[in-house]
């Protein structure tokens, strides 16, 4: 029993520490973060579930969850009452880390380079990057929108993958199942649940 938790503690410190040494350059920042995650996909040594863990816990410390979930919301997140937005952005945050860990997944056996930034504002960097798959498929050009009103703490707002926005595409998609059923948040939430659980 006590060795179990001696392994669960290196575990968790094993991730954590991880988390603490990303830099706060976004240029930086999003290379770090990015190998470290192809980098643990890759992995053969660690089972499913260790790398959902660590790509939930570099998610909810480095990606802008909740505001993702109420951009994607879109005019909804105005009207709607306090519970059921708090319902929704639960909801949200793990059809987002599921869609994240699919998406990494798929990145694992790749190149991934940053290739230049470009600071908009006093609050938001955009990093260019491209990666390149092993097998020789074709090159994927990603942007990513980092969010820096706290230049100590960079945060993923949005991914824009060959030109077309991650978040915009989504709350595309959630305006189109809400407008299927007269604006009710609550059926936007039974299906990302029901994403959830396949």
């Amino acid at each position: 029993m006590k060795s179990i938790g001696i392994y669960l503690f290196s575990l968790f410190f094993f991730f954590h520490s991880a988390l603490l040494a990303y830099s706060s350059n976004p240029k930086d920042f999003v290379s770090e973060l990015v190998n470290e995650a192809i980098e643990k996909l890759s992995d053969k040594n660690l089972n499913k579930d260790q790398k959902a863990n660590f790509i939930e816990e570099i998610a909810s410390d480095n990606v802008d969850i909740n505001a993702l979930g109420l951009y994607t919301l879109g005019e909804l997140r105005k009207s709607s009452n306090k519970d059921d937005i708090s319902n929704y952005q639960k909801s949200f945050e793990k059809y987002f880390l599921k869609t994240l860990t699919q998406r990494l997944t798929d990145y694992s056996s790749s190149k991934f380079e940053v290739i230049g930034d470009d600071k908009k504002s006093a609050n938001y960097t955009i990093v260019s990057s491209k990666i390149s798959p092993f097998d020789g498929g074709p090159e994927i050009k990603i942007d990513w929108r980092i969010y820096t009103k706290n230049p100590e703490k960079p945060l993923i707002r949005d991914l824009i993958v060959e030109g077309l926005s991650l978040a915009r595409t989504q709350k595309e998609e959630f305006a189109s199942i809400l407008s299927s059923n007269n604006n009710d948040i609550k059926v936007l939430i039974a299906k990302l649940d029901e994403f959830v659980k396949k």
